[in-house]
């Protein structure tokens, strides 16, 4: 599996906060009131991005040599794959928490604090499970071996 790419990530902010941004304007101008994150969701999501690091503590162990025993390849599976979807999800989730705040505050009526802290907790809350993500898949990565590819693609092996 390949490591998520920066370009990857970038975009789907982009899509979350332009998606985020226009839901919002559509919302007003169809009279409707506008979404608003509620203040658990970003402490859901940043809990949620811890979790996946402690989920990755074991293979991060083993990875070093640091463990005694071995780890079911399904369970390492599973976890860089979650790894992978938090954080294209909390780049996704962010992008649309940025663009909530930034219709809120470029409206030309003054909104109430508790909703520009709802929109700042869940960007918050958005970018620790982006960055517990990106953690926990940087934890789930084997050290590289003896062995290194040229610019040819083949397999050159190195000898003591």
């Amino acid at each position: 599996m390949k490591r998520t790419n920066a370009a990857t990530l970038i975009l789907l902010a982009l899509i979350g906060g332009v998606g985020g941004g226009l839901v919002e304007a559509a919302l007003a101008a169809s009279g409707r009131p506008i979404v608003l994150p509620p203040l658990t969701l970003g402490i859901a999501l940043l809990a949620i991005g811890v979790m996946v690091v402690v989920l990755a503590l074991p293979i991060r162990r083993l990875t070093r040599g640091k463990a005694s025993q071995p780890i079911d390849p399904f369970y390492s599976t599973r976890v860089l794959v979650l790894a992978k979807a938090s954080a294209l999800g909390g780049s996704l989730i962010a992008g649309f928490g940025a663009g909530v705040l930034v219709y809120l505050l470029s409206r030309s009526v003054v909104p109430g604090l508790g909703s520009v802290a709802q929109a700042i907790v869940t960007l918050v809350g958005a970018a620790g499970l982006l960055a517990g993500g990106l953690i926990a898949e940087n934890m789930c990565t084997i050290p590289p071996d003896d062995e290194d590819d040229d610019e040819g693609g083949r397999t050159v092996r190195v000898r003591p």
